[in-house]
This record gives structure tokens, C-alpha cells and sequence, in this order.
């Protein structure tokens, strides 16, 4: 199984990015129920992918990209 994954979504604070169901914050599945995980732009800016060791390939223009089961 793949999941897409935003780059840059339009409101990432709208969504918990802890696990692949991506739940709103008001109600998030994974039982968590404290607090959600922030999308990495938020927490290093639009660029995030571009730094550190992510392991992805994003193509330019790129809006999303696909996370294989797994990673």
C-alpha cells in the first residue's frame, strides 16, 4: 500500500501527520488524544524535504509525494 503525502498543505494544522491516516485533530484514531504531530513544514518551512536525509525523491512542481508501506 501507498500513501500520498502534501509537501505543502493549505492548513496542515488541521490534521494530526503522526501515522498514515492523517485524522483531523478533533478526532484523531490512533488514540494519541494529547496533542497531534505537526506537518514538517510547519515545524522547518515549505523547503523541509530539501535538508537533512529524507530519502525522497520529489520531482520539481511536485505538489505530493508517495510514501511506500513502510518507510
Amino acid at each position: 500500500m501507498s500513501k500520498r503525502f502534501p509537501l505543502n498543505p493549505k492548513h496542515p494544522e488541521r490534521n494530526c501527520w503522526g501515522c498514515d491516516h492523517y485524522c483531523s485533530t478533533d478526532a484523531m484514531r490512533c488514540g494519541n488524544g494529547s496533542s497531534r504531530t505537526q506537518h514538517p513544514a510547519e515545524l522547518m518551512g515549505e523547503d523541509w524535504y530539501e535538508f537533512g536525509e529524507w530519502g525522497l525523491d520529489v520531482e520539481a512542481g511536485a505538489k505530493s509525494i508517495t510514501l511506500a508501506a513502510g518507510k
